[in-house]
């Protein structure tokens, strides 16, 4: 079973994986510092990727350390009305924001080299992967900033619709339409 596949497992309403960061946040605000390592091992690689894919490319491991840090110090303001995990990349995409509006203050835009992309495949994978992560890099350049991170989220993370909204600062509605929007200019640039 795939991790997007397993957190929706759900039971009572929630899924194991969701109840299961309930146990550990509940923990750590006990005082076992275990705890949050666990929290951070559960969910750090989700957020390298969804940094990578909104555009990060140079300081991936600091922004998901800065999204945790926030995280940790804003606990009491969690809620749980959506998944924590959720929540989460809620707070990686408004660092993100934050910096990128920083760098546009600077003009220090960093060129995207091809070492930077991060790959799930091996070596007997490479030539062909190769090219079809060219191609799909490419066109999520084409997407606007909003469908990226909608098209990441659904297709990279798995997420709801619904879970997407609340990550992205939307409607469900508006989340359907952006990531609709992206598949479409997707598979129109792949055909090309």
């Amino acid at each position: 079973m795939s991790d997007a596949t397993s957190a929706r497992a759900r039971v009572g309403g929630r899924s194991d994986d969701d109840q299961r960061d309930l146990e550990l946040i509940a923990r750590w605000k006990a005082g076992d510092e275990r705890a949050a390592t666990e929290i951070v091992e559960r969910h750090a690689q989700a957020l390298a990727r969804f940094a990578v894919s909104s555009g990060e490319r140079s300081e991936v491991d600091e922004l998901v350390q800065d999204t945790f840090v926030r995280a940790f110090h804003s606990l009491d303001g969690f809620r749980g009305e959506s998944s924590f995990r959720t929540w989460l990349f809620t707070i990686e995409r408004r660092l993100l924001l934050d910096r990128r509006r920083a760098e546009k203050r600077r003009r220090d835009r960093t060129e995207i080299q091809e070492d930077d992309a991060a790959t799930a495949y091996d070596a007997l994978d490479s030539v062909v992967a190769d090219e079809t992560q060219q191609r799909l890099r490419a066109a999520m350049e084409r997407l606007s900033p909003t469908q990226r991170e909608v098209f990441s989220l659904r297709v990279g993370e798995g997420l709801s619709y619904k879970e997407i909204a609340e990550a992205v600062g939307t409607t469900e509605g508006a989340a359907r339409v952006h990531y609709h929007n992206a598949m479409r200019a997707v598979k129109e640039f792949l055909d090309e």
